[in-house]
């Protein structure tokens, strides 16, 4: 009787579901659910009765509860322990009080998701689904995070150990790290549009369009994935010898058709400098990534720059990198600068310590439209994310000075070309007391 009235059926009167067989797939639990969802003149409710939440303890109660009250940014904890508030009108998930404290026990015990589960997952992804298994599908199917693998793993490594294969081994770290460490927290269409292309082309920048921002593009990847300079080979060796793991180039596809998958925002062009500028506004990018499309960082010589500006003065063009939350651990009481969104085309930021209004660095800030200077604005929420990551920066495009308060340091006030993204603005914007 296994899967007689799974997918396809329709039988619109149907007003009671029964689980009777656990599954892991979030796919085949909605549409299992959805069958009793249609409406019909003779059904005011659907009543849903699950008998298999206690068959294994390893069953998946938050995913299931995510994907029954859709997209909120509280946590499935929260929502349970308050009788879900965020639930549409009209909807309700009512719980007994020995249920509810089982499946928040249960939550307690996964919040994480370990090696072991991941492989057991990877073992029996054959009996969840008919679809081929790749890191898209199943993430997909399990409704996983591209953090819960690459955290402390790849999929390469994962499939590796599960079935008992050997892995490619060729440059493997440098792979991981580039994508758990670079490409993880990179957030940019026209980017990784560009790498798939890349690999389109089997790694061979001669035959995609040899412009200037391309070759900055295919720079930036060579630092992602060698993390240093170049030891005397041209860009375009560099980029080939990346595909040479076709396992792990492979993994890079999928990575970054998930990736894409999941951006959300619009990216704008930065129409107003004189000259190539790989990088587009309200994109995330890593620290490197920046100081390769700002030309500080060659493929012969690295920057080495991690102070909160980062200026060319061949090109007239200075980056202003801002931290918005600050913390005694990752900064010095004297780099603990007040920086915020006044509204959303007006940015507060703090210069360093040593800036005065009659400084010549003061004075460029003051003066940089008359002496043709721009200025380029990256902030990030923190130093690192919730799950250990080290933040990358949203480029919020050019900003023009607005004015300035106080001297070491001044308090400058910027307008932006383009407004902040709302997906920034929460933590961008700051109350002003007093």
């Amino acid at each position: 009787m296994v899967d007689i009235f799974n997918e396809g059926i329709d039988i619109p009167e149907i007003d009671t579901v029964l689980f009777l067989r656990p599954t892991e797939s979030l796919t085949i639990f909605l549409q299992q659910l959805g069958r009793g969802l249609r409406l019909h003149e003779n059904k005011d409710v659907l009543t849903v009765l699950d008998f298999v939440g206690q068959a294994r303890k390893e069953y998946d109660f938050e995913n299931k509860f995510r994907a029954l009250i859709g997209k909120t940014t509280t946590s499935i904890k929260h929502e349970i322990e308050r009788d879900f508030p965020t639930l549409p009108l009209g909807c309700s998930i009512v719980l007994e009080k020995q249920a509810k404290e089982f499946i928040l026990e249960n939550i307690r015990q996964a919040t994480s998701m370990n090696k072991q589960k991941l492989i057991y997952l990877l073992q029996i992804y054959q009996n969840q689904t008919n679809m081929p298994l790749d890191l898209k599908n199943f993430i997909k199917v399990y409704n996983l995070n591209l953090k819960d693998i690459y955290k402390n793993h790849t999929f390469h490594s994962l499939l590796s150990e599960a079935f008992k294969k050997p892995m490619e081994l060729k440059n493997y770290e440098l792979y991981k790290s580039m994508l758990s460490k670079k490409w993880y927290v990179t957030e940019s269409y026209h980017y990784f549009k560009f790498l798939l292309a890349l690999i389109d082309v089997d790694f061979d920048l001669n035959k995609l369009k040899r412009t200037e921002e391309n070759d900055l593009l295919a720079l930036m990847l060579h630092y992602d994935f060698y993390q240093e300079a170049s030891k005397g080979e041209t860009l375009e060796k560099s980029i080939k010898s990346i595909g040479e793991n076709h396992s792990m180039v492979e993994e890079m596809k999928q990575f970054l058709e998930v990736k894409i998958d999941s951006i959300n925002f619009e990216e704008i062009l930065c129409t107003d400098l004189t000259y190539d500028f790989p990088l587009r506004i309200h994109a995330r990018y890593t620290r490197e990534q920046i100081l390769v499309a700002l030309r500080l960082s060659t493929l012969s010589k690295q920057s080495s720059n991690r102070e909160g500006v980062a200026e060319n003065k061949r090109l007239n063009i200075e980056a202003l990198f801002v931290n918005l939350k600050k913390t005694e651990e990752d900064f010095s009481p004297t780099t603990m600068y007040d920086d915020f969104a006044i509204n959303d085309q007006l940015f507060h930021w703090q210069s360093q310590n040593s800036t005065t209004p009659i400084s010549e660095k003061g004075k460029s800030y003051i003066d940089h439209e008359r002496l043709n200077k721009s200025i380029l604005m990256f902030v990030r929420e923190s130093k690192n994310d919730s799950n250990g990551f080290t933040q990358s920066y949203v480029f919020i495009g050019q900003a023009k000075f607005v004015t300035y308060q106080g001297s070491k340091p001044m308090s400058i006030t910027w307008q932006l070309n383009e407004p902040l993204p709302n997906y920034l603005w929460n933590d961008a914007a700051k109350l002003q007391i007093g």
